[in-house]
């Protein structure tokens, strides 16, 4: 090793490939045990840390340990967002599409239709997912909000239109469909108006969580 090669340039150097190769951050007693005998390794590390300063790559002391890493201004460059597909539950699976081939349809009778009572969390996350809304309120005793889906439904579908909904096999195929249907079912046409409903307008859907305390009450409270 020449007198050249353990100036200061050249501990640098030296520094630089060994912190660029390493698999994790050096200590000042990792690059010794590296580097040529006499080397300064601080005047090494400080000249390559003020050669990287402000650059896209900078050289940081982390716990006594060295290493290269992305500017701190700059990582945002490094992040990503991604949507996570949330898997529906079977529950929510079988009330979207009861939702969906009976709209309107109120809680009651997605309850008569499968069997059991829908619970509030289930409607919560197909309301998260933007999949349902409430459409109406039915003209009938107690006047129970009426539900239907929504566009980011067809669009999650790729559907044009309500009146594109596949058949009751195609969805069964497709995992939206998992309940066991009365052989006499068919596919009603849920584009058309209900005439027993009355619409929500734009400025008049009621918050969904007093509604559904509303329906919840138990007669005499």
């Amino acid at each position: 090793m020449t007198q050249t090669d353990l100036d200061i340039p050249g501990v640098e150097r030296m520094v630089e490939a060994l912190l660029f190769a390493a698999a994790e951050p050096l200590s000042a007693v990792d690059l010794m045990d590296r580097l040529p005998h006499g080397a300064d390794i601080a005047a090494g590390l400080s000249a390559l840390q003020a050669r990287y300063a402000g650059r896209g790559v900078e050289l940081i002391c982390v716990a006594d340990r060295w290493r290269f890493q992305t500017a701190v201004d700059l990582a945002f460059l490094m992040t990503r967002e991604r949507e996570t597909p949330r898997r529906l539950s079977r529950a929510a699976q079988e009330t979207l599409a009861i939702i969906a081939y009976h709209q309107p349809v109120t809680r009651a009778d997605i309850e008569s239709i499968r069997g059991v009572q829908v619970s509030s969390g289930t409607l919560d996350v197909l309301i998260e997912l933007g999949m349902v809304r409430m459409r109406g309120r039915r003209r009938s005793p107690g006047r129970p909000v009426t539900w239907g889906t929504t566009d980011k439904f067809l669009e999650h579908y790729g559907l044009a239109g309500l009146a594109d909904l596949p058949g009751a096999a195609e969805m069964k195929a497709a995992g939206l469909l998992s309940l066991d249907l009365p052989a006499d079912f068919s596919v009603p046409n849920p584009t058309t108006i209900a005439d027993d409903e009355d619409q929500f307008g734009a400025d008049d859907a009621p918050e969904f969580h007093l509604d559904y305390l509303a329906e919840s009450k138990p007669p005499g409270d």
